[in-house]
């Protein structure tokens, strides 16, 4: 498939042959004389190498002020070094990041999704603007992975992911457990309804108050560099990318601050130059194959919500045909093994322990649920770069057996019904049931739920409730914001007649009976909006759907008859732009979908 300026043919290969067969077009004799001085103002040191070297841009999704990002301008730079070792040209280059934990459960959230759109342009380009011959970007928190993808598949220059890696497990000498930063907000839950107690007393004897408990969960649940530590967001991307072919292997299980990672950064050079050699380009990897293999994957280790809207996008930029009902096929015909967080007791490093994803692969591909056969960024299969692995080991407790998994079908249920008649997606574990029928209590923004439960308003004894947050979705929100605020405190809580369905979605770190992207959304009339305190709605796993009971569609016609659209705030800036041009959750919330949506009338 063509990259965005492929439409230009040279008669034959440039001096440097086919490692700069872009940067040539700028480089060669004297035809673009201003760029040539500018590229010697940054650094070519002569006539030979401006001729003749590649141009590789190394693009670090860095900023300082959040762990899953600060890190990686020391990792690209490690990158850059090899590469020059390889006598190309090595250009960093930023894009900009959004931490989820640091803006969860406020209005900076919204920010959050659409800078996967913002890192995908950007990186875009300076790809196609700077001409360069190809691109290793090093992405950390969960929007960047895609956004990353996205922009491969439209540059489609040969390129590779470094995953910035996982954070190291933290601990509570109060709680005397290991933590993560989802404790930190199922312990706010816990607080707010007197269920958070100390194990142990404070170092100097004392007892520990539920305040000392947060405090210390605050100090210590995030104790070093890396992305979120669960089977949360971060980590659902970048093991499916690894499935994919577009990262090294066990770049997904690498934590941040171990020597593997730096060690990867520095074959990184020897991988992108076997991808230029053999023009192995992005589109050639991001087949229907390769995102087949990632859904299996994500589905086994019981990925994240999120990994659906970035399938959908990353397959959007990549023109391949992926919809909903793919993923619904791919949860139902696979297993859920992985006794991982959200859900489960254990953490990537955890994993990593035990083999990483790469022994979870070759598992698979064994079982012939992975396709083995795919090329992948090393010149070399997915079966040849998992085979000098390890296999997991039949005593360890992370990864269930094929025979006796946690689930027999996936955890990502795509629902349909009167109220979600375009789609939904649930995450539904089995923990939680797989019915739940409830009487709504509705918000219309996450705010008001977040505000209720920190009152301690959502009570046990008002029996089975379905908690409705809407106007939360991609144009409504705008930007279609995480509620891991209200899905952590209701299971700190254990409100456990509690279910949560939005149009907005949910972090990689949520778990309970929740339902999130709820198509058509509420901003643009779908039934969500016309959802009324005390309506009953319930919730089926098995089935996939999701209705409002004893309400026909006469009348939530009558009740569409009396709404009016909310104005969308803010009226000027980037959250504006995205609300205008987004589509909906289920194509992928994207800014730039290859085909119009079809009608939203339902």
């Amino acid at each position: 498939m063509p990259g965005q300026d492929d439409y230009i043919q040279w008669p034959c290969l440039p001096p440097g042959g086919a490692l700069n067969r872009w940067s040539h077009a700028i480089t060669r004799e004297h035809d673009f004389v201003a760029a040539k001085a500018m590229l010697y103002a940054a650094g070519v040191p002569d006539e030979h190498t401006m001729q003749n070297a590649p141009q590789v841009g190394i693009a670090t999704v860095w900023w300082e002020g959040n762990p899953c990002n600060t890190h990686l301008m020391d990792l690209g730079k490690i990158v850059k070094k090899a590469v020059e070792k390889q006598n190309m040209l090595a250009w960093q280059f930023n894009t900009i990041g959004v931490s989820d934990g640091i803006t969860m459960g406020s209005d900076a959230m919204r920010y959050s999704l659409q800078s996967r759109e913002i890192i995908a342009d950007s990186i875009e380009t300076v790809t196609c603007a700077q001409r360069h011959d190809a691109n290793i970007s090093l992405p950390g928190c969960d929007k960047n992975m895609p956004g990353v993808i996205m922009a491969a598949a439209r540059h489609n220059r040969p390129f590779l992911m470094i995953y910035g890696g996982t954070i190291r497990k933290g601990h509570s000498t109060l709680l005397n457990s290991d933590v993560n930063i989802s404790t930190c907000l199922e312990a706010r839950g816990a607080y707010t309804y007197g269920k958070l107690h100390a194990q142990c007393p404070k170092p100097n004897g004392d007892a520990a108050t539920p305040a000392d408990v947060l405090d210390d969960l605050e100090r210590h649940s995030c104790p070093s560099v890396g992305a979120c530590g669960g089977m949360y967001t971060a980590n659902t991307m970048a093991t499916a990318i690894e499935a994919m072919g577009l990262s090294l292997p066990g770049s997904s299980s690498y934590p941040a601050t171990s020597p593997e990672k730096a060690r990867e950064c520095e074959r990184a050079a020897d991988a992108i130059k076997v991808c230029m050699e053999r023009d192995i380009r992005p589109r050639d990897l991001l087949s229907r194959a390769a995102f087949e293999n990632a859904l299996v994957l994500t589905m086994v280790l019981g990925g994240s919500t999120n990994g659906v809207l970035h399938f959908l996008a990353m397959a959007n930029s990549a023109d391949v045909a992926l919809t909903l009902d793919d993923i619904d096929r791919a949860s139902n015909r696979t297993p859920f093994l992985a006794d991982l967080q959200p859900s489960g007791r254990h953490m990537m490093e955890d994993l990593y322990d035990i083999g990483g994803t790469p022994s979870v692969l070759k598992m698979l591909i064994a079982a012939g649920l992975i396709d083995g056969s795919l090329m992948t960024v090393t010149g070399k299969t997915l079966a040849e770069n998992c085979a000098s692995w390890p296999s997991l080991d039949p005593g360890q407790k992370i990864i269930r057996p094929l025979d006796d998994p946690i689930k027999k079908t996936g955890h990502l249920r795509v629902l349909r019904g009167n109220l979600a008649p375009q789609g939904a997606v649930a995450k539904i574990t089995g923990k939680e049931g797989l019915s739940f029928t409830g009487k709504a209590r509705v918000f219309d923004k996450e705010h008001e739920l977040d505000a209720a439960l920190q009152r301690g308003d959502i009570k046990p004894e008002h029996g089975n409730l379905v908690l409705v947050v809407r106007y939360e979705g991609p144009r409504g929100g705008p930007g279609m914001p995480e509620q891991l605020t209200a899905s952590a405190a209701i299971i700190g809580a254990g409100l456990k007649t509690v279910a949560l369905i939005t149009d907005g979605r949910y972090s990689g770190a949520s778990h309970g009976f929740i339902v999130g992207h709820i198509c058509p959304e509420a901003a643009v009339g779908g039934p969500i909006a016309l959802v009324k305190d005390g309506d009953e709605i319930r919730i089926d796993a098995t089935e996939n759907r999701i209705d409002i009971l004893n309400v026909d569609l006469d009348e939530l016609r009558e009740r569409k008859k009396s709404w009016r659209p909310p104005v969308t705030k803010p009226l000027r800036g980037t959250l504006a732009k995205y609300a205008r041009l987004v589509g909906d959750a289920s194509h992928g919330a994207v800014t730039d979908l290859a085909e119009p949506l079809e009608s939203t009338n339902w």
